[in-house]
């Protein structure tokens, strides 16, 4: 994209202004989500269009652990930002790789919405009333273990599919019960399937879940550029510093994308709390941890880094590598 020197406005759009090209999946969440990015950009008065991208987490219907872990929702996004067919590109960033793709930043975290799990299970039951033997769909191995953890009695399934399609399944009676995010419910104004919602501090989620991330070459990360200035505008603080807080532990823990993890974080005023646990995979056991955090004025995000360090550490030290599949950061 060809960069302009004139400052961006308040509103409205300038004339002759060029077009910012939006990268995105093609599914109907990612669109929505996309769309809400595009929305804050023209609000911003730049022109914005959506660019959809297949990508092969999106034609597979092969399991996540089969196909390669959620990183595989990210790599034709990633090439089609590093070889300048889009402008910057928009994942959910529990989607997104730990490592950085040579010559791209992520730039900016969007305002993060509801980073909680939800069921969504016939007849309106909590996870506690199903009954032994209900079958539960998810294509999570985080999510899989948690489950078996909390309902040994009750049987977990491999899922693949859209939001709408899992749905479906449990209102045909094919299954009992989905766990999926809250954020990609309410994006879609699917809440109303929702008949619990699972506590951060006893059902910690995906490092990052809830939030979006927008990613740009490393020129247009540079706040003197045009992306730059847009990217910023529509960063949220506290959703950034959370999210890579949440993300540090996993990098820490050297933990991959099939590894099953759950990582959240509050963050208040003055103070934060981390939640983190780590599952043998499939279930069965697991080593949970928590930390609270607090800092002075300017120092959140140096403090939620160390905590998130700290948070690690205890897991490893506690005999997590020996649980689950660490060593191998993706």
């Amino acid at each position: 994209m060809r960069e302009r020197a004139t400052r961006l406005p308040t509103g409205g759009r300038r004339a002759g202004a060029v077009t910012v090209r939006l990268g995105t999946r093609g599914s109907a969440l990612a669109l929505a989500q996309a769309g809400r990015v595009r929305d804050a950009i023209v609000a911003l008065g730049e022109p914005c269009e959506l660019v959809p991208v297949t990508t092969v987490g999106d034609v597979s219907r092969a399991s996540l652990a089969q196909i390669g872990g959620t990183g595989v929702f990210a790599g034709a996004l990633r090439s089609a930002l590093a070889a300048g067919e889009v402008d910057l590109v928009v994942h959910s960033l529990k989607d997104l790789p730990v490592a950085p793709a040579p010559g791209l930043v992520v730039a900016g975290v969007p305002e993060r919405e509801d980073a909680r799990d939800a069921l969504c299970a016939r007849d309106g039951l909590a996870l506690a009333d199903l009954p032994a033997g209900a079958v539960i769909g998810t294509g999570s191995p985080r999510r899989h273990a948690q489950l078996v953890d909390r309902r040994a009695d009750v049987e977990v399934v491999d899922l693949r599919g859209n939001v709408d399609s899992r749905l479906a399944r449990v209102r045909d009676g094919e299954l009992d019960a989905v766990v999926l995010s809250w954020a990609g419910l309410a994006r879609l104004g699917r809440l109303d399937a929702v008949t619990e919602a699972l506590p951060l501090d006893e059902w910690p989620t995906a490092a990052g879940q809830g939030a979006l991330a927008i990613e740009v070459r490393e020129a247009d990360a540079d706040p003197a550029t045009t992306i730059g200035r847009v990217v910023a505008a529509l960063t949220d603080p506290a959703a950034r510093d959370g999210a890579h807080a949440e993300r540090r532990v996993l990098g820490r823990l050297e933990a991959g994308c099939a590894a099953p993890i759950g990582v959240a974080s509050t963050i208040g005023d003055d103070d934060a709390v981390l939640w983190a646990s780590v599952h043998r995979p499939g279930g069965g056991d697991r080593i949970d941890r928590r930390r609270v955090v607090t800092w002075a004025a300017g120092g959140r995000a140096e403090a939620l880094d160390a905590a998130a360090d700290a948070l690690a550490d205890e897991l490893l030290a506690a005999g997590a590598a020996e649980l689950a599949p660490l060593g191998a950061a993706s």
